[in-house]
């Protein structure tokens, strides 16, 4: 899931920066860190989902309001939205780190 959101990412970096004409090793970076903040902003959203949940019908999916009354997330809920958050937590983290390491801006050596 890193390589191909991290490969995505540069892929689409570096046709955006050729079209505004920066240079690609700096327009790599910078898509990194963009990419790499919102997931982990995704992640950190994820991650604080309060511990009650809707069940929803195939009607309700594109309605604004939800009907029924909540109800408590089972553990496995739990568990699987701390797993999921970790997940794009480490994710954006490395896209950032990923942009540090190649950021022709700032040498790190």
């Amino acid at each position: 899931m890193f390589v191909a959101v991290g490969g995505a990412t540069i892929v689409l970096s570096l046709l955006f920066g050729a079209l505004i004409g920066a240079s690609l090793q700096r327009s790599m970076a910078v898509g990194l860190y963009a990419v790499g903040s919102l997931v982990l902003v995704f992640g950190f959203f994820v991650g604080n989902r309060g511990p009650l949940r809707r069940d929803r019908d195939d009607d309700e999916k594109l309605s604004l309001i939800p009907r029924g009354a909540p109800r408590k997330a089972t553990p496995e809920e739990r568990r699987e939205s701390m797993n999921l958050s970790f997940l794009f937590i480490v994710i954006g983290f490395g896209l950032i780190v990923l942009g540090a390491l190649s950021d022709s801006a700032h040498k790190l050596f």
